[in-house]
């Protein structure tokens, strides 16, 4: 029997469907739920308080988070219109998971790692995963986000913004059965394995060069020249489809270590070219490039985002010591359809590459997801966080 069970459920809020999925995937797992991931549209937001408290009675889960996004992500399945929810019910097999809601004030309230340590009571040695939910309407995501880095070096971070209906600046986060203030993170304890696939949809162009000079997000000059001269340049050695594709689909790629030899796909925390100044030859860019720091112009498309996240779940699949049992997907409003041309695109994939995955996420603005040591808020991404046991059997 599995180690975890997921539905897709679309449809307005209905008690019945509710207990009654909590209920069959309660059942089809082969011990208790050690927790679950649920995921709502903004259109069960007067009643997600009830559905928290009945996943939790009749799936009999103790540990329960996740919050609102616009589109939806299950098993095989993606969701990009219409109200539903998600759910994922996990048992881990010798494991364990503690959450932790926290706030603004709490954010603001931090003096460095101990502080952090002490609020959850748990060190860097103790997590192998976490799991966060944030709403970016009620904290500050990136003061945390740096923050988390610091206090638990090298532990990978999964999960996303949580999202409303467009244009309305209300989010719901989930903390067992009641609406958390800010985020929550989920730490992943035990023996367990937590994997990471994350996407950026984008391939290297150019040379990568070195930042010479900058002020704050401003790139002035790369390898000692216009960074604007540089950027058309590129432009111009693409072929002409590539230009073509290229219309809005160019970023700038930061190397995420200096001490590697050849910088290919994966290497790169891939950003937005916010605007460019023909005069000044200066291109700003969404992220503080630090001068001495490797840069390297990307281009984004369809086969190319395809192609990347193929690789990625060959290569995963290729290496994992053992297969994983659950899966979380975060990925982008700029993915799906609108990319792609079709349905059930990311998700459909991983479900190629491991057949069956029970899986639940979203669609949402902001991705959480390791690139190198770190973890990074990504946009444009696929950010897959794939959950396995280590612990020994028979």
């Amino acid at each position: 029997m599995p180690f975890a069970a997921s539905r897709l459920v679309s449809g307005s809020f209905d008690e019945a469907v509710v207990r009654d999925t909590a209920i069959q995937l309660r059942e089809e797992l082969s011990g208790k739920p050690t927790f679950g991931l649920v995921f709502v549209t903004p259109d069960y937001a007067e009643k997600a308080e009830d559905l928290l408290e009945l996943v939790r009675v009749y799936g009999h889960v103790p540990t329960l988070i996740g919050c609102s996004g616009t589109g939806l992500v299950g098993r095989s399945k993606e969701q990009e219109e219409g109200p539903g929810f998600s759910l994922l019910l996990v048992s881990i097999p010798g494991g364990k998971v503690t959450a932790f809601p926290f706030n603004g004030d709490t954010i603001e309230a931090s003096t460095g790692s101990d502080y952090w340590h002490r609020k959850t009571g748990l060190k860097p040695a103790d997590v192998k995963g976490w799991l966060a939910f944030l709403n970016p309407h009620t904290l500050n995501a990136e003061a945390w986000l740096k923050q988390w880095n610091q206090a638990y070096p090298q532990v990978p971070i999964f999960g996303g913004h949580a999202g409303g209906f467009p244009g309305d600046p209300e989010a719901w986060v989930f903390c067992d059965d009641r609406i958390a203030p800010g985020g929550v993170a989920l730490a992943l304890q035990g023996e367990i394995a937590v994997h990471s696939v994350v996407s950026q949809g984008c391939k290297p162009i150019g040379e990568p060069l070195t930042v010479t000079q900058a002020d704050r997000n401003v790139l002035l000059t790369l390898g000692s020249r216009p960074a604007y001269e540089v950027l058309c340049e590129v432009y111009k050695e693409l072929s002409d489809s590539e230009r073509e594709q290229a219309k809005g689909h160019l970023f700038a790629g930061l190397a995420v270590s200096e001490y590697l030899e050849d910088y290919k796909r994966g290497d790169f925390l891939v950003r937005n070219i916010i605007g460019a100044d023909q005069k000044s030859g200066a291109v700003q860019i969404n992220a503080v490039p630090r001068v001495g720091q490797t840069l390297q112009y990307q281009l984004r498309d369809s086969r190319m985002a395809t192609d990347e996240l193929k690789r990625l779940l060959l290569d995963k699949s290729g290496r994992l010591p053992a297969p994983p049992f659950a899966g979380l997907l975060c990925t982008c409003h700029g993915r799906g359809r609108g990319l792609f041309g079709g349905p059930n695109h990311d998700a459909g994939l991983i479900n190629e590459f491991f057949p069956g995955l029970p899986m639940a996420g979203l669609f949402a603005n902001v991705q959480l997801g390791p690139v190198g040591d770190r973890s990074f808020a990504h946009g444009y991404t696929a950010s897959l966080a794939l959950i396995s046991s280590t612990a020994k059997t028979d």
